[in-house]
């Protein structure tokens, strides 16, 4: 089994141990790092390279839009932006995925939608690893 590697991205301790809680249900998802912030989210990417990078847009400091982008210079994890913001088809949804996010998840659904929400986080993961030419082309997600 293929374990993917998550660096979660999220101000509120609440949301935090709601990922915490839904991506802990699956033997497969590993994550590698909490951050509360921009800052210190780089040392997590410095150091242990995630599969995939759940984003919140509002965070202090430098907010997750700026990161997107700035994620966007080079190559990087896939993002899975969640946020409040972001819901079904909204213009912020709209934006964020321009900006290069993978997809986006409205926050408030993550219990409810936990299920379709993993499925994007492996399917993230999936683009990925053939990005990187590890996964053949006709793989299920």
């Amino acid at each position: 089994m293929r374990i993917v590697r998550v660096l979660v991205i999220e101000d509120s301790l609440t949301i935090r141990a709601i990922l915490e809680s839904v991506l802990g249900h699956h033997p497969d998802i590993q994550i590698i790092g909490l951050a509360s912030d921009v800052e210190e989210a780089k040392h997590y990417l410095e150091e242990r390279q995630p599969d995939v990078i759940t984003l919140d847009l509002n965070l202090p400091g430098i907010d997750g839009m700026a990161f997107l982008e700035e994620l966007a210079q080079g190559p990087h994890a896939p993002v899975l932006v969640v946020s409040s913001s972001t819901q079904d088809k909204s213009e912020k949804s709209k934006a964020t995925i321009k900006a290069g996010a993978f997809a986006c998840f409205d926050k408030a659904r993550l219990v409810h939608d936990a299920p379709r929400f993993i499925r994007v986080l492996r399917r993230a993961a999936d683009e990925r690893l053939k990005a990187l030419g590890l996964l053949g082309e006709t793989a299920d997600a």
